[in-house]
């Protein structure tokens, strides 16, 4: 079962996205929050667990789902996959470097930055050790 409904998507985001669109970003957006989350709606049914805390998930999927939609890409090598430079006749385009002064790699996340807004304070992010 699908964490978010179309219908949910519609209502907490303003973002003009179809639902085909939607279909398509919904499993890797479900499978990257999993991931952030320990896959803690794996593990318990989204359906009973707090409203709040389900709130709040659903409106960091639509985060991710709305990140992956305005970049074009779903994953980390198509997301930081930009050529250097670009020519087009005698019009030529260089993209700045990957690297900073210090020498280390500028990339983009694949987690999208609001994702850790909306989930902050839920517990969701815990990375704790748990005694069985």
């Amino acid at each position: 079962m699908p964490y978010l409904t179309y219908e949910e998507f519609k209502e907490i985001t303003e973002k003009d996205i179809q639902r085909e669109q939607f279909d398509k970003l919904l499993a890797r957006s479900s499978a990257i929050l999993d991931s952030v989350t320990s896959h803690y709606y794996k593990r318990r049914d989204i359906s009973t667990d707090n409203t709040w805390r389900v709130s709040q998930f659903k409106h960091a999927l639509c985060a991710q789902i709305e990140y992956f939609h305005v970049l074009g890409a779903t994953t980390f090598e198509e997301i930081n996959n930009t050529p250097q430079t670009f020519s087009a006749g005698r019009t030529s385009v260089s993209n700045a470097s990957r690297y900073n002064p210090s020498g280390a790699n500028e990339s983009k996340p694949l987690v999208a930055e609001d994702v850790f807004i909306y989930l902050e304070g839920t517990g969701l992010l815990f990375r704790g050790v748990s005694l069985w």
